[in-house]
């Protein structure tokens, strides 16, 4: 495995206070830049960690990494402030995806994938403190460690906001649910 770190310049505007505080497995906050850990795998198996490197996964990415920082809102489906859902909708929907309403709803209509065949820019599900055993928390695939199966992804927190985190994270790790592809 390679490690490759990329610096982002965050978004003018976009800062969140608890950034810093932020439990993000991997990232890093700076004021003006967010940077970004990957784990490259060097046995050829790059385009299953990033999605087969395909044009549409890294624009639907990029847009993703635009938001980071923005607050959460119950409800908020963006630009501005975002719910899980809501930052995925939004996200996928200004690449012409329609992906559901809420994080349920994006559970049921995309297509499932097998944990072991997860890639960059597909749907994670997880339950919530609210939802019991059922969906309740969504967010888009970051990276695959293809390693140990370990993955990380980019959401709408409840408390810090749009952040990345990381599956082997305590909370996620319990709450893991599934897998669904849009692309």
């Amino acid at each position: 495995m390679i490690i490759l770190l990329l610096l982002i310049p965050a978004s003018a505007g976009a800062q969140d206070p608890f950034a810093n505080k932020a439990p993000t497995g991997g990232i890093m906050h700076r004021p003006d830049t967010v940077a970004i850990r990957m784990l490259i795998p060097t046995d050829g198996s790059y385009g299953k960690v990033f999605g087969g490197g395909t044009e549409l996964v890294e624009s639907i990415m990029t847009e993703a990494f635009r938001h980071l920082g923005k607050r959460y809102r119950s409800g908020g489906k963006g630009p501005t402030v975002f719910d899980c859902s809501g930052f995925t909708g939004y996200v996928f929907r200004k690449h012409s995806y329609e992906i559901g309403a809420s994080s349920r709803d994006q559970y049921a209509r995309n297509t499932p994938v097998n944990r072991n065949d997860m890639r960059r820019g597909d749907l994670v599900f997880f339950t919530s403190s609210r939802s019991g055993r059922n969906v309740g928390h969504v967010g888009i695939v970051v990276d695959v460690n293809v390693g140990d199966g370990s993955f990380s992804f980019i959401h709408a927190s409840t408390r810090y906001g749009v952040i990345v985190s990381r599956s082997t994270e305590g909370y996620y790790a319990r709450r893991f649910i599934g897998v669904r592809r849009v692309i």
